[in-house]
C-alpha cells in the first residue's frame, strides 16, 4: 500500500478526511489527483472509485495505488460519465478536494503558476480553451466579471481594460503577460498574493469550476446511501459559499417561499451538516503545506432522499 503522506503530494486535511471516512465501505474520490486521499481511504478499508479529468493524474495514481479495491474514471467529476459511474457505485462517502495538486502547480508547462515564462494554459484536462485563449478573446465584460466574481477584485474593470489594451499590441502567451497587466493596474505594491488570487480567477473560468460544482452537488447528494457523507474541501470564497448555501438548504425542513400558508415542499430535512462549522488546517499542517492555508472542509450527512 502506498504511503498516504507521500511528500510528492501532501493530502490536505488528511486526519479530518480519515475521520469523515470512518466506517465507509464504498468511497468516491471525485478529484483523485496523485492519489493522496485515495491511499488513505484504501488504508481505512474502503473500496474506492477514483475520478479525475487529468489523464496524467489517473496514470500516476494507477501506478501508485494499483488495481486492487480501486476503480478509475477519467472524466470531469460533473460530467455525465462520472456521475453515472458514481450512481452505479452506490457510495457511502464522496470526497471532493477542489484544490489544484502540488504537481500541477509546480509544473510550469501546465500554466497554473505565475513564475516567469510559464505558458498560460491552466486546463485541468488539457482539452478546451486555454487561459491564453480566454485572455486574448474574451470581451471586456466577461473579463471584468471573472476578476470581480472569482478574484474578489474591486478594480476588475480596470484590469480587464488593461488586458484588452495590451493584447491589441501583443497576444497574451505567458505568465509574464498577465503579471505585468496586474502590476500596471494594481500598482508597484502588487505581489504574489495578488497574482495568486487573479491567476486562480482565470483558472476557475477556464475550467468552469463553479458551474461544474453547482451541477454536481445535488447529483452527489442523491447518489449517497442513507447515512452517507459528502465531504468537500474548498479553497475559494465562491466555492465555499456555494457549498455552504447548498448544505444549509438541504438541512432545512421547509424550503417553501416566505408567506406560503401551508408547506408544499418536501417537508423534511434531507440530512445535517456535521460538524456545523468548517474544519480548517492546524498550524502544524500549514508548516508542512502552506498551500493549504485557505482550505475549508464541510461535510453533509444524508438522511433522506430528495
Amino acid at each position: 500500500m502506498a504511503d498516504p503522506t507521500s511528500t510528492y503530494h501532501v493530502p490536505v486535511l488528511l486526519p479530518a478526511i480519515v475521520a469523515a471516512a470512518r466506517g465507509a465501505r464504498r468511497a468516491v474520490d471525485a478529484t483523485l489527483g496523485d492519489g493522496g486521499h485515495a491511499a488513505a481511504l484504501l488504508e481505512a478499508g474502503a473500496e474506492v472509485l477514483g475520478i479525475d479529468r487529468d489523464p496524467e493524474a489517473i496514470a500516476i495514481s494507477r501506478r501508485r495505488l494499483g488495481e486492487h479495491r480501486i476503480h478509475y474514471v477519467q472524466a470531469p467529476y460533473a460530467s455525465a460519465d462520472a456521475l453515472a459511474a458514481i450512481g452505479r457505485f452506490e457510495p457511502d462517502l464522496i470526497l471532493l478536494d477542489l484544490g489544484v495538486s502540488s504537481r500541477q502547480l509546480d509544473e510550469a508547462g501546465r500554466g497554473f503558476t505565475f513564475r516567469p515564462g510559464a505558458a498560460l494554459d491552466m486546463r485541468m484536462g488539457g482539452a478546451g480553451e486555454s487561459a491564453a485563449d480566454l485572455l486574448n478573446h474574451a470581451d471586456l465584460g466577461t473579463l471584468e466579471r471573472i476578476f470581480r466574481d472569482y478574484g474578489d477584485e474591486r478594480r476588475g474593470r480596470r484590469l480587464a481594460a488593461e488586458i484588452v489594451r495590451r493584447r491589441a499590441r501583443h497576444a497574451f502567451a505567458t505568465s509574464d503577460d498577465l503579471v505585468n497587466a496586474v502590476r500596471a493596474t494594481l500598482g508597484a505594491k502588487a505581489g504574489p498574493p495578488d497574482f495568486a488570487r487573479l491567476f486562480q480567477a482565470v483558472r476557475i473560468a477556464v475550467n468552469d469550476e463553479l458551474g461544474g460544482l453547482e451541477r454536481a452537488l445535488p447529483a452527489f447528494r442523491d447518489a449517497l446511501t442513507p447515512g452517507g457523507r459528502l465531504a468537500i474541501i474548498t479553497y475559494h470564497s465562491g466555492e465555499d459559499r456555494l457549498v455552504k448555501q447548498s448544505y444549509r438548504e438541504w438541512a432545512r425542513s421547509c424550503v417553501c417561499p416566505p408567506g406560503f400558508p401551508v408547506c408544499v415542499c418536501r417537508g423534511r430535512a434531507l440530512g445535517r451538516v456535521e460538524p456545523r462549522k468548517p474544519i480548517t488546517p492546524e498550524e502544524s499542517e500549514l508548516a508542512v503545506n502552506p498551500r493549504a492555508r485557505s482550505a475549508k472542509l464541510r461535510t453533509f450527512v444524508v438522511e433522506h432522499a430528495a
